[in-house]
């Protein structure tokens, strides 16, 4: 299956194998960029040119696979965990989901697409099992699978975009060789328009935020300071063709604003619970890997940081672009978590 991630600014595909060995492999990976108001709130606003600019990204990745993995953001998703009495058949078991949906979801249920799965045995009461279940409306659902299908893709599982990021970065904490139980890590994924954080220990999110801060602050920065025009800025940022002044004169600014966003959802974490440290902060999205982020982070913060490559200890199939994708990584790392779904089934 591929992993399809639908952003505000760019739409990105990832595709992953196994080898003999049973290690990953990163068979294809592309981005194609899309412009402003396309993408509203994870609302699909300019259909027929975002299938367009999938269409373009299908052909330039040159996958032959159709099975593909797509999410919606968390905003347009309620999620809730419930505990259930062990030992129901599998028919009884979604009468009783159905049943305590209701309670939990503003929308008559024939409107909404809904599922769950057992997390495990209740840790709080002896015979018991745990729930997730997961509901959206089911317009938003639908807006993906026509997508999907208009561009020659068969939907298969359409997750959620704040889960498929957290199943990429679990498995790079996993493989930390400094990784303990128990470690806390705050994960920032620094997005166009928004920057979100997750604070996970183990399987478990601690807390989670987001902010009106993004990677297009920059770009409007490039528009201020030196009169190009919005799609000019955003070429010249990415291909590094700026002036010489611009890493004192917007780069450090922006910067500083972005470390002050990450130090204040590190502070709301801790005063809303009862955590005064993470062991990690882990940087993700297009602006995560900005020269001296991550040093400004720690220095700032006291915490260690680093950027989240979600293809490290990956292989790396002929014909994927080795110096490219090791420069915009961490920008992939909701598209590698949908990718991944296809070793948990």
């Amino acid at each position: 299956m591929l992993g399809l991630d639908i952003g505000n600014s760019s739409v990105k595909l990832v595709e992953l194998g196994q080898d003999k060995e049973g290690n990953l492999v990163v068979e294809a990976c592309a981005v194609v960029p899309l412009e402003g108001g396309w993408i509203k709130d994870g609302n699909i606003e300019n259909f027929d040119a975002v299938a367009e600019a999938v269409r373009r990204l299908i052909k330039i990745s040159g996958i032959k696979t159709k099975n593909v993995v797509m999410a919606l953001p968390p905003s347009s998703v309620i999620t809730k965990k419930i505990v259930l009495p062990g030992g129901m058949t599998d028919q009884e078991l979604e009468m009783q989901v159905e049943s305590e949906a209701n309670q939990y979801i503003p929308f008559p249920l024939d409107e909404v697409s809904l599922d769950f799965c057992i997390l495990g045995p209740s840790a709080s009461s002896k015979g018991d099992i745990e729930v997730l279940i997961a509901a959206s409306r089911r317009e938003k659902v639908q807006d993906l699978q026509g997508m999907a299908e208009a561009t020659g893709l068969k939907p298969v599982i359409v997750d959620v975009k704040s889960y498929a990021s957290r199943l990429a970065a679990s498995r790079l904490i996993a493989n930390m060789p400094e990784h303990s139980a128990d470690s806390v890590v705050a994960l920032f994924e620094v997005g166009s328009l928004t920057t979100s954080m997750q604070v996970m220990r183990n399987d478990e999110v601690l807390y989670d935020r987001e902010q009106a801060f993004g990677g297009s602050q920059l770009t409007q920065l490039i528009v201020l300071q030196y009169g190009f025009s919005y799609e000019e800025a955003e070429i010249k940022k990415c291909r590094g063709e700026l002036p010489p002044d611009y890493e004192a004169a917007v780069l450090k600014p922006f910067l500083e604003s972005l470390v002050q966003e990450i130090s204040r959802a590190l502070q709301f974490f801790f005063t809303s619970t009862t955590h005064n440290k993470v062991d990690l902060v882990m940087l993700a999205g297009g602006s995560a890997s900005l020269a001296g982020l991550t040093a400004m982070v720690t220095k700032q913060s006291g915490f260690p940081c680093m950027i989240a490559n979600p293809f490290q200890g990956m292989r790396v199939a002929e014909g994927v672009g080795k110096k490219r994708l090791a420069h915009e990584a961490s920008s992939y790392l909701t598209a590698c978590g949908l990718a991944l779904r296809r070793f948990l089934q």
